[in-house]
Formats: C-alpha cells, structure tokens, sequence
C-alpha cells in the first residue's frame, strides 16, 4: 500500500472526525474511533496529530472555516455596513439552526472540552481564533463598505460574539422560542452595529 504523508492524512482525520461526532456526538470521538472511521491504526492519528487535544482544536478551526465560508457567501453586494452585517449574522444564525448542524457541533465541542482538562487549552486557542476571524471579517467588511469603526473591530466581534453565543446556549439548552430569538438577534445586531459606528448610547455601569 502507497505511503500517505501525515499531510495528505491530516484533513482525511479531520473530516472522518467531524463525521462521526455529527453522528454519534462529540462524546463518541475518542481517537481509536476516529481512527476506525477512517479504517487506519490508532498509532497514524497520534502520528498525524501528536495528541487528541491537537486533533479537536484542528477539527474546530475546521468548522469555524467552513461556518466562516458560508456566512461570506451571504454578504450582499454594494449594500451599506448595517446591511451586509445584518445579512452575515442572519447567515450565522442559520447555520446554526440547521440540522446535523456544524455550527452546533463547535458549540457541543466547546462545553465538552469545558469538562475535560486536558482540552482546555485547545478551547481557548479556538476562541481566541474565533474571535480574530470574526473581528478580520468585521474589519473587512467595513472597509469594503466605507465605514469607518469607532471601536476597534476586536471590541466589535467581542460584544457581538457574547450576545451570539448566549443566544446559542439557550437553543442548545432546549430551550427554544423561535420568535425571541430572532427578536433577540435583531436587537443584537442593531447594538452590534451602533457600537461599531459609534452611535450607541452606553451607560454607565457601577462595578460594585
């Protein structure tokens, strides 16, 4: 059998990954399962990755990829900043509550390596990825519009990024209400978008 470089071999793992968990559940993902899914040895997914936790933060910049790829594909042409990011939450929003969905699947991977420790540290590299991602789009997305960020596009995919990922929750929690949500993610959007054009009125808060 011809030799397969751990190059050729990593994004084989990874969708062989993402595959069984979306099936079976993130807790199903051990690495000899992972490796029967593929049909190889145990022994060539510690070659690939080193280490389990290597191979869950590979699968979730993965996702974050794909998920990133498709809420892209719905920005509009020629429309203003309120607009297009509008368009993009509305996009993220829909992957999420798509069946089989990999958006809920990032989202399981997270509060499953929460509980264990040895995944702790793979979470926060994702998150701190996520955030980037979201604060490179943001940025690109003003420019391409002309608007110009009253707040750095860091402070803008912070303060939307902790609205989306509590609206998450409460749908992973099984707590669904359709109608809140869209309610909650249009109110999240407008205060998203105040806070990056610098029109939102911000209280002061006391800290004790």
């Amino acid at each position: 059998m011809a030799h397969i470089s751990a190059a050729e071999r990593r994004p084989q793992l990874i969708k062989a990954a993402i595959d069984l968990m979306t099936r079976e559940g993130v807790a199903a993902g051990s690495t000899r399962a992972i490796a029967a899914e593929l049909g190889v040895a145990q022994a060539t997914v510690h070659y690939t990755f080193g280490t389990k936790e290597d191979l869950y933060r590979a699968v979730m910049d993965q996702i974050t990829d794909e998920l990133v790829a498709q809420v892209q594909r719905a920005a509009p042409e020629d429309a203003s900043f309120e607009k297009t990011f509008s368009a993009l939450a509305g996009a993220l929003w829909g992957t999420m509550r798509e069946p089989t969905s990999r958006h809920q699947l990032l989202s399981e991977l997270t509060m499953f390596a929460l509980r264990v420790p040895g995944l702790n540290e793979a979470r926060q590299s994702h998150y701190q990825r996520v955030i980037e991602v979201t604060a490179q789009v943001i940025a690109e997305t003003a420019d391409r519009t002309g608007q110009k960020l009253a707040v750095s596009p860091e402070t803008v995919a912070r303060f939307f990024l902790s609205g989306f990922d509590g609206l998450t929750m409460q749908v992973l929690s099984c707590v669904p209400d359709e109608a809140t949500e869209r309610t909650s993610l249009a109110a999240l959007v407008a205060a998203t978008v105040a806070l990056a054009m610098g029109s939102l009125d911000i209280p002061e808060v006391p800290s004790g």
